[in-house]
């Protein structure tokens, strides 16, 4: 077992992390900003100051043999240019040169599919497609990718896709409370496909790195295997998991489209409407091993929110 040290401790992805790597035995520290969440027996927690300053990262790291990187500004935040660089470059580099300097043996750095391309893709996204963000976090990711490779850590670097699971938030957090919804939704001509990642699937990908030496200076994109779902697919999907009639109706998408374009949100349409299929192959030909598909894992997820009867046994939908 192994001393970790997670950052980002607090947030959706961070607080699963934390509690999955305490129940297999290892020793965690979790770093907050604000403990303001509860963490499982055994977990150190440790405050630090707002990743905007420049601070001491020595004591956060005495004693810690590897570290898992996730504290830093999401795509769907504000802050312009330099907030993005400050926090998602400049802490990181610093994090990752302490790091090197405290003789931590691995370095994992949650970085994101953004580093790698757009919102969208023509084409099945690979490790081999050479890096191209277009937007300020995106390069802001890449460039913090650049100073964790070059400070001289051993270091694994993984490009998720959007994470979904219990308590996300943000656009998959609206599209399953559309899903919960008992009114129709005109999403049937929604045909795009998106990869996604469960979050117990981004888990096993996490402690697979943490446990082989051979991804050490390696940089991985993540994501549910096979070929992702589409759109309406997934509100079919969690849809039947909580025991409903689809109600799906179908719609031109121009009626979503062409208005978010003509307001200047075609990035919003992207993420919407947009293909990206991102391939996790390297990954998985290293070795790791999915839990699920997305139609499995958003079926879950929804079976598991749905409220139930008092006194009723629930039933499997799997």
């Amino acid at each position: 077992m192994s001393h970790i040290l997670v950052t980002g401790a607090s947030g959706f992805i961070g607080s699963a992390v934390v509690a999955a790597l305490a129940r297999d035995g290892h020793r965690v520290r979790a770093a907050v900003r604000r403990p303001q969440l509860s963490f499982p027996a055994g977990v150190d927690v440790v405050q630090h100051p707002d990743l905007v300053e420049a601070f001491d990262w020595r004591p956060l790291l005495a004693g810690i043999e590897q570290v898992v990187h996730l504290a830093g500004i999401a795509h769907n935040r504000g802050g312009g240019l330099a907030m993005h660089d400050a926090v998602n470059r400049a802490a990181t580099a610093r994090l990752a040169a302490a790091a090197a300097q405290a003789g931590v043996r691995q370095f994992v750095f949650v970085s994101s599919i953004r580093a790698q391309c757009g919102p969208s893709a023509d084409h099945a996204v690979t490790e081999r497609d050479p890096p191209a963000p277009v937007d300020r976090y995106g390069a802001s990711k890449l460039a913090a990718e650049v100073a964790v490779s070059g400070s001289g850590v051993p270091f694994t670097i993984l490009r998720p896709v959007a994470l979904y699971g219990p308590g996300v938030r943000g656009y998959f957090a609206l599209l399953a409370r559309a899903a919960a919804s008992p009114l129709p939704l005109p999403v049937k001509n929604f045909g795009n496909r998106r990869s996604l990642l469960g979050i117990d699937n981004f888990i096993s990908a996490l402690r697979f790195v943490l446990s082989m030496p051979a991804t050490v200076g390696e940089t991985y994109v993540v994501a549910d295997p096979g070929v992702p779902p589409r759109l309406c697919d997934v509100i079919v999907a969690m849809r039947k998991a909580r025991r409903r009639f689809t109600f799906i109706l179908p719609m031109s998408t121009d009626y979503v489209q062409f208005p978010l374009r003509l307001i200047g949100r075609g990035d919003m349409w992207d993420r919407i409407g947009g293909n990206l299929r991102v391939d996790a192959g390297k990954l998985i030909a290293a070795g790791w091993r999915p839990l699920h598909d997305t139609l499995s894992g958003v079926a879950t997820m929804a079976q598991a929110a749905a409220p139930r009867k008092s006194g009723t046994a629930s039933r499997s939908t799997r």
